[in-house]
């Protein structure tokens, strides 16, 4: 497994990316490939980057190049942006080595991919390749061939979950990432006059001190709020995203979390069927002021709003752990389970079960 970790560090986008490895580092047999990027890295990058935008050539950005002694059944690597296929580019001789070979990219809008030219090549030498956005596969595949598969994001449901002992929701209305002013401001209104805990970003942050911590952080605040602002990816941005509505990180966490989700959501299909169950997400569309309004009417309703939070739960325990999707990898890969994943899909169960009871 090749992973951007050292590379980039405590990157707030990236963490959702290194819990993912983790759990598949818990569950499987797994030489980590992560190299440390040299002192030169930093300027190299953006040349590598420009050129390849502007050329379509790819050169090393300023890391160590990788030569593999062993054989695999698989190589696999998840990468944020289409640029960080630069860096895996410097693993020279993993065909030779790897029966299969697994490429999961986070973040490719169909509205920038002329640019990506260079990137697409580095992808097509993969032998499947997996896209946490279900509207960018057929654009992709019409460019790389026919190897291209939609696979959602996941969670750490254990991580999130809030049973067997869950702690007292004392944080009202919990706001990270891109947010709607116009619902932000409504909410500080509320906060400043003391009718609810808000909780949001208050600084432009790119980094964590530590990628494991901040996801224990989050997890332990998403427990403890009873309602968890969502939206699709960029949805502030549709510069970027074009038309495109993705359905992003933060719909997992909140539903893993047991919290009630207020937000837009993406009608793209896929949503539909991840999050097919009552209540998942209370529709508020993007820059509405109405939330005030949601938020009272559901405090008016104490066993709605339990009945949300342990459906929630729920689904993210039997559907949406990342050891699920490490199963989709595997069988795409014509791979069997380890023990360890069995294991974990059980105790995700049993879970499960405690809540239902």
């Amino acid at each position: 497994m090749f992973s951007q970790r050292n590379i980039f560090e405590g990157t707030l986008f990236r963490c959702p990316i290194y819990e993912f490895e983790d759990v598949i580092h818990q569950v499987d047999s797994v030489d980590l490939l992560a190299p440390q990027p040299t002192k030169w890295f930093k300027y190299g990058t953006r040349i590598a980057n420009r050129l390849a935008a502007d050329y379509a050539y790819a050169i090393n950005p300023g890391l160590p190049k990788i030569k593999l002694k062993n054989n695999y059944d698989l190589l696999f690597t998840v990468c944020g942006f289409p640029k960080d296929l630069l860096n895996f580019n410097t693993v020279t001789n993993w065909k030779d080595y790897c029966k299969t070979s697994i490429c999961l990219l986070d973040e490719i809008w169909v509205n920038q991919l002329s640019k990506y030219e260079c990137f697409l090549k580095i992808l097509s030498k993969f032998d499947y390749v997996m896209l946490y956005y279900s509207q960018s596969v057929k654009a992709v595949s019409e460019v790389i061939g026919d190897k291209c598969f939609f696979l959602p994001p996941g969670v750490d449901a254990i991580l999130f979950c809030p049973y067997p002992e869950p702690p007292e929701r004392v944080v009202d209305v919990y706001s990270i990432g891109r947010r709607s002013e116009v619902t932000h401001q409504t909410l500080r209104r509320m906060a400043k006059e003391n009718r609810i805990f808000y909780v949001y970003d208050s600084m432009i942050a790119a980094d964590a001190i530590s990628g494991k911590e901040h996801r224990f952080l989050v997890a332990n605040m998403a427990k403890r709020s009873q309602y968890f602002i969502v939206n699709p990816g960029l949805i502030d941005k549709p510069e970027i995203r074009g038309k495109q509505l993705e359905t992003g990180n933060r719909f997992f966490e909140g539903a893993a979390a047991g919290t009630i989700m207020i937000g837009e959501y993406p009608r793209n299909g896929e949503f539909e069927k991840l999050f097919n169950w009552p209540d998942a997400v209370i529709h508020l569309p993007f820059d509405s002021d109405n939330i005030g309004i949601i938020i009272n009417e559901l405090d008016k309703q104490p066993d709605r709003k339990e009945k949300i939070r342990r459906n929630n739960v729920v689904q993210s325990l039997l559907r949406h752990d990342w050891v699920y999707r490490w199963e989709t990898v595997l069988k795409t890969a014509g791979l069997e389970p380890m023990p360890e994943l069995l294991k974990r899909k059980k105790r995700l169960k049993d879970l499960s079960d405690i809540i239902e009871k």
